[in-house]
């Protein structure tokens, strides 16, 4: 029997040990897993701080983008302004001999007039879009060019087109110069 008893024993220190490490495994596994959860938590705010941080950067570079337009625009109208006033000045003095000079003159202010206007509503959107891009009310969506300085225009891109509502005047004044001519003529 003596036999038996330890063999008993042994087992059943056996399976205390058994017991004793399962448990120590499962502790050890519910505190990995306990880590994991932690580190998946830290892991999923890096990243949301991360893509705040990107999306901030981005629109500091957008917001500045766009400041570097409105200031181009800015030192480009200004430097049109005294342009047309001297092409201005010209014509008026070009128009004590050439009568015909006066309609230049005349074209000239009239676009310098709507360049002005229109200048100032693209430097108040410009301005708008600075704001709501730097209050994250806008989209981020900007060409990548944006930051490309156009191409010098060559010599023969600098041909004058007349704007089609002016040439169609003309097209009429002649039209009607020859059905004056035709109606005196019979």
């Amino acid at each position: 029997m003596f036999g038996k008893k330890a063999l008993m024993d042994n087992l059943g220190r056996n399976l205390d040990r058994a017991r004793d490490k399962r448990n120590a495994l499962a502790f050890k596994r519910d505190a990995l897993a306990s880590d994991v959860t932690t580190l998946s938590a830290q892991i999923a705010e890096l990243e949301a701080r991360l893509s705040d941080e990107k999306d901030r950067l981005e629109r500091e570079r957008l917001g500045g983008e766009i400041e570097g337009m409105k200031k181009r625009l800015k030192d480009t109208s200004t430097a049109f302004a005294p342009v047309v006033a001297a092409i201005c000045d010209a014509t008026e003095a070009a128009a004590a001999v050439i009568p015909e000079a006066h309609e230049l003159n005349s074209f000239l202010l009239s676009v310098a007039t709507e360049v002005d206007i229109v200048i100032e509503y693209l430097l108040r959107e410009l301005q708008r879009q600075t704001e709501a891009v730097r209050a994250n009310h806008a989209a981020l969506d900007l060409p990548q060019s944006v930051n490309d300085e156009p191409e010098p225009p060559k010599n023969n891109d600098r041909l004058l087109l007349l704007p089609a509502w002016l040439r169609r005047n003309q097209e009429v004044e002649k039209k009607g110069a020859a059905e004056d001519r035709l109606s005196t003529a019979a």
